[in-house]
């Protein structure tokens, strides 16, 4: 079982297959399913490793046996290794986003930060300006609900912003 590839709901926007194919030698597809599809695909278990993406980052954790410390405190998978039958998820955007900022040489810590976007990576950006020790972090989306304001509110209560993260699509 050497099954390799991408899982989410629409794909068309995808190039982890071409980026695969360029850094692997192993076939890599990808795995457009809908939402009853997940259930089914997990439970199978006929794959080696798959990367998770919108979206699917949060739904797929009650499918695991286990998930890294990291995916746990930001609460979605990008990344599910089967192992023997047992499914581990990791968060593999946490690291590449902390590293991305460490090469920029940006210093978030005593800094306010707003994330642009609501999903899973989102929540990933939001741990790692933590962890980096910004002052503030701000969550900002196109409605407003528990834990994110608006756009417009953004805009006009947070202009003192130092860094933007933008997550959206």
């Amino acid at each position: 079982m050497k099954r390799y590839g991408c899982v989410g709901k629409k794909l068309t926007h995808s190039f982890s297959k071409e980026i695969h194919g360029k850094l692997a030698d192993y076939p890599y597809e990808l795995i457009e399913l809908d939402e009853d599809g997940v259930a089914e695909f997990f439970a199978k278990k006929e794959f080696a490793s798959v990367n998770v993406t919108i979206p699917y980052k949060q739904t797929v954790i009650p499918y695991l046996d286990e998930i890294s410390e990291i995916a746990n405190r930001i609460g979605a998978v990008n990344t599910v290794v089967n192992r023997g039958g047992r499914l581990y998820g990791y968060n593999t955007d946490y690291h590449g986003m902390k590293a991305l900022i460490g090469r920029l040489g940006v210093e978030l810590r005593g800094k306010k930060v707003l994330i642009l976007g609501t999903g899973g990576t989102s929540k990933t950006a939001r741990v790692v300006a933590a962890d980096l020790g910004a002052s503030a972090i701000q969550t900002v989306g196109r409605r407003k609900k528990e834990g994110c304001i608006t756009y417009q509110e953004a805009t006009s209560l947070h202009r003192d912003a130092n860094f933007i993260i933008n997550t959206t699509p």
